[in-house]
């Protein structure tokens, strides 16, 4: 009892110290090594032979537990924080090939403004570097432009944070800060080839009515802009309906801009103003280390003004486990275990999805499915066998069209912990657990 406690709390509370210990000096799990190891997770571990050292396990990796999101209308999200609201949602509720509403992960930087009574008379406006500026209701959108349904990827830029090695600024989010809803609304193109755009047009501004932390009227809370040419994308939206229904409030109604594939940031929700500038947009959340990652390696932990670097745009490959929850236990006797989940890659497609059962010393291809349109994620599902009882991790990384995979550790130090990609592990047991001692 006393060795299976030493072992759990120092893996828990030093875990350089518990694999320098455990692995020692040959690098191997083998007798005394090995039982330690198995006195940790608290299973026994058939594939243990191929756990190199240097591994953690998985059941000790990830953050720790987050309290739970209680919202009518919302599912139980993982809460980072209340003020702004920041909620992350399990990978195991995002199984489903278009996300829910109550399922969407949330992410603010300022308050949320109050409801309006008549959401087609919501009023935006385009300005700037444009021939005719506009000033259009919602209803004008539905009624001048081409209304049209796609689904579409939605990730924050932090997404992956918690993986970064020191700890980066900002909310720890793991895998969970993607959606994938059927978003319907207007192309923004349009709206902007209908203003007119000047010879100068290169950049975008946008800006919403969600209200500053600090109550200061007039503060904005932030406010982002992209090149124009993804401005003109085809499948960057004015949305004013998700999932076949209105955009609900807390998702930006009356209208946002989706942005698929880039940072989730420039998505304005509560969208009032689009300014069409001829040099990178300066509100809050631009410049500096705002949304940038380096264009050289830095040292991890290094301090960084963000001299050296540049915008975060086409998001990096990743994929999530859908099938089965991080700490999963499953009957004794499984032998199988059909595996689902979603990848994506910003702009890009994905052509392969791979798991591995033994730490990454062998790996199986899924069957990997076409995006419903460009921007959607991709879903992927799988059957692995497994030899015997005991504990196991699943492990998970896609790859792009262009070829590049999810890295085996986070890469890309930067000080807000944006674009941290790597391949994904979830402990899983099967059977009952060792017993005390042993």
């Amino acid at each position: 009892m006393a060795q299976e406690r030493s072992a759990q709390e120092l893996y828990r509370d030093d875990p350089q110290r518990a694999d320098a210990e455990v692995f020692g000096r040959r690098g191997e799990l083998e007798g005394a090594s090995l039982q330690a190891m198995q006195a940790a997770v608290g299973a026994s571990i058939p594939a243990a032979a191929t756990m190199q050292a240097g591994t953690l396990p998985a059941a000790f990796a990830r953050p720790g537990a987050l309290p739970l999101l209680t919202m009518p209308g919302k599912a139980a999200l993982l809460l980072h924080d209340e003020r702004p609201l920041c909620a992350e949602t399990p990978e195991v509720l995002l199984d489903e090939a278009v996300t829910s509403a109550p399922a969407m992960f949330i992410r603010n930087n300022g308050g949320i403004p109050p409801e309006v009574a008549e959401p087609l008379a919501w009023r935006f406006t385009v300005e700037g570097k444009v021939q005719a500026p506009l000033s259009l209701t919602v209803g004008d959108l539905q009624s001048r432009f081409p209304v049209v349904t796609r689904q579409l990827q939605l990730e924050c830029g932090g997404n992956g944070r918690a993986f970064h090695q020191p700890a980066a600024r900002g909310n720890p989010w793991g895998n969970g800060a993607i959606s994938n809803g059927e978003w319907t609304g207007v192309r923004l193109r349009d709206v902007l080839l209908a203003a007119g755009l000047r010879p100068t047009a290169r950049f975008t501004g946008h800006y919403g009515a969600d209200p500053h932390l600090s109550g200061e009227a007039g503060q904005v809370s932030i406010a982002r802009g992209m090149r124009i040419e993804k401005a003109l994308d085809e499948d960057t939206l004015l949305a004013f309906g998700l999932n076949g229904a209105p955009l609900p409030h807390l998702h930006g109604a009356p209208l946002r801009l989706v942005v698929p594939g880039w940072p989730g940031s420039l998505s304005q929700k509560w969208l009032t103003r689009i300014s069409v500038r001829d040099v990178p947009h300066d509100g809050p959340g631009m410049g500096g280390t705002s949304y940038r990652v380096p264009l050289h390696p830095v040292i991890p932990g290094s301090a960084q003004d963000g001299r050296d670097f540049v915008e975060l745009e086409s998001m990096p490959v990743r994929s999530i486990l859908t099938s089965h929850a991080h700490g999963m236990h499953l009957p004794a006797g499984t032998r199988h275990l059909d595996l689902r989940g979603a990848a994506w890659a910003g702009d890009l497609s994905v052509q392969a999805q791979h798991v591995s059962l033994d730490f990454g010393a062998t790996w199986r291809k899924m069957a990997l499915f076409p995006a419903a349109n460009r921007h959607a994620w991709q879903r992927w599902q799988g059957r692995v066998t497994v030899p015997a009882d005991g504990y196991y991790e699943i492990w998970y990384r896609a790859t792009d069209s262009a070829g590049r995979m999810q890295p085996h550790q986070a890469a890309n130090w930067n000080p807000q912990g944006y674009g941290a990609n790597p391949t994904s592990r979830a402990a899983v047991f099967i059977g009952r657990a060792l017993a005390a001692g042993a």
